[in-house]
Order: C-alpha cells, then structure tokens, then sequence
C-alpha cells in the first residue's frame, strides 16, 4: 500500500472515531456523564451518614420550621426522626429499598406508605415522600449524558441531562444537573415532567468543610409554578462513615427510638 493511501486511511478511521466518540460524550481523564453523575452522590451520601438538619417551608403568608435526625446507609436504608416541633416530634419515617413506613406515637400507629401517597408532600413542605424514597436512584435508573460546560456561581460545571430507564420507577421525565468539573459538586438541578415542563428547581449552596469533604451544605427548593413557594434544607451536623448495622433500620427499631 502506497503512502498517500495509507494517510487517507489514517483519517478515515480518525474521523470515524471521533463520530464514534461524539455519540457518547466523555469529561476529562475520560469520564463518562454517569461517571461524574456516580462521584457526585458518593460525595454527598458516603457509605454512611449521620445528620441533623433544619428544613424551613416558606409560603407567601406563613413559614414554619421542622428539625429532624437522619440516618442514612449505603442507597436502601435511611431513618428520619422529627424532633421539632413539638406537636410532630418523635414521628419517624423509614426507607427500606423503596419502601416507606410512617410511625406516629401520639396513635402508636405504624403506616406504610402506599404507592398512590408517594407524590403526596413529605411533612408539608415541597418534598415529596417519593423524593425521599427514590433519591438514591439518579445512577442507576437514569441514563446521563453531557449537554455542554457552562460557568455557575465561579466555578465550571458540567451540566448533565438524565432521562429515566423505560421501565425505571421515578416520576420526573428528566433531570438536568450542573456538577463542578474539578470537586464534583452538585450545584444545581432541574426536574421536568413527562411533558417536558419544569416542576421543581433546586439550589445547593453554602458550601463547607465538612470532616473529610467538602460539600454544599444548604438546599432551597423552589416549584416553578407557585410563586413565593419553596422549601430550605440546612445541615447542622453530619458526620460521614458512622458504622451502623442493617438492622438499626428496622420497624421494631424505630418504634423503640426516643
């Protein structure tokens, strides 16, 4: 084969290459959209966690505020425990895989929570109980792809568009998220509708030290179509690797929690 064959060759397979790789965006070092996706919830969620949070619901004419305990461990299991105000304190709520239980002592009564109440608002605010119950689920019942880099707030962020699995059971019709491209900070998402309309933003900020990461510490809420409406998330505390055994996260362990 002659030399200028051989360079046309060449290029035939590096432009064909390159139309390979455009159909599968990557970031740097090679990094794939669900790579990045992956980094930023083990940053926020580690193996394990423990929390005490501040959530403050904000409407045009009143405000309230709720405090609560959170344990949390690996995607499956997590545990609320309200501890103000004190009308609600001491109701608790348990994630086993996707499932939800809502104990209330003032009745000493255990619910589970059906699937027709998973869109219902978790405790009055603009979460909802399915929030809490699939919020482990963005890598592995979504598929990512890198739309473009864009600056937020000084830092450069790969935003990232997530389309559910056919068969995936999450209610949005698509998630747009903005992580920074150096720490993998998750600054900002977007939840659209199956219709394509957007329901809910959410801003992550306040970005702190926090043992050994560093992590955006607050998260505002806001509905796209309910003015003067959203929901402040702030933790107090956390303290990430804190051993707990599958078992903590039991119905007979959270009716004997005071």
């Amino acid at each position: 084969m002659n030399t200028q064959k051989k360079n046309t060759r060449r290029k035939m397979v590096l432009l064909f290459t390159l139309g390979f790789l455009s159909i599968f965006p990557v970031g740097a070092q090679g990094q794939t959209a669900k790579d990045i996706v992956e980094k930023a919830d083990n940053l926020l969620r580690g193996k394990s966690n423990y929390a005490e949070m501040e959530m403050q619901i904000i409407r045009p004419s009143w405000s309230r505020t709720l405090r609560f305990n959170a344990w949390a461990k690996g995607d499956d299991f997590s545990l609320i425990f309200i501890t103000f105000p004190q009308r609600e304190k001491g109701q608790r709520f348990l994630k086993r895989g996707r499932e939800m239980w809502n104990y209330v002592p003032a009745i000493d009564r255990m619910i589970k929570i059906p699937p027709s109440m998973m869109m219902q608002s978790w405790m009055g605010s603009d979460l909802t109980n399915d929030d809490l119950v699939n919020a482990a689920s963005i890598v592995k019942d979504y598929n990512h792809k890198i739309l473009r880099q864009e600056t937020l707030r000084d830092r450069e962020c790969y935003v990232i568009e997530m389309i559910p699995h056919e068969e995936a059971p999450v209610v949005w019709g698509k998630v747009i998220t903005w992580i920074s491209t150096t720490d993998f900070l998750n600054l900002r998402n977007e939840y659209y509708d199956e219709a394509g309309e957007l329901v809910n933003e959410e801003i992550l900020d306040e970005i702190e030290d926090v043992g050994d990461r560093t992590i955006p510490t607050r998260y505002t809420v806001i509905p796209a179509n309910e003015e003067g409406h959203k929901t402040i998330m702030k933790f107090e505390k956390i303290n990430f690797g804190v051993e707990m055994e599958e078992s903590f996260f039991s119905i007979q362990n959270m009716k004997r929690m005071r």
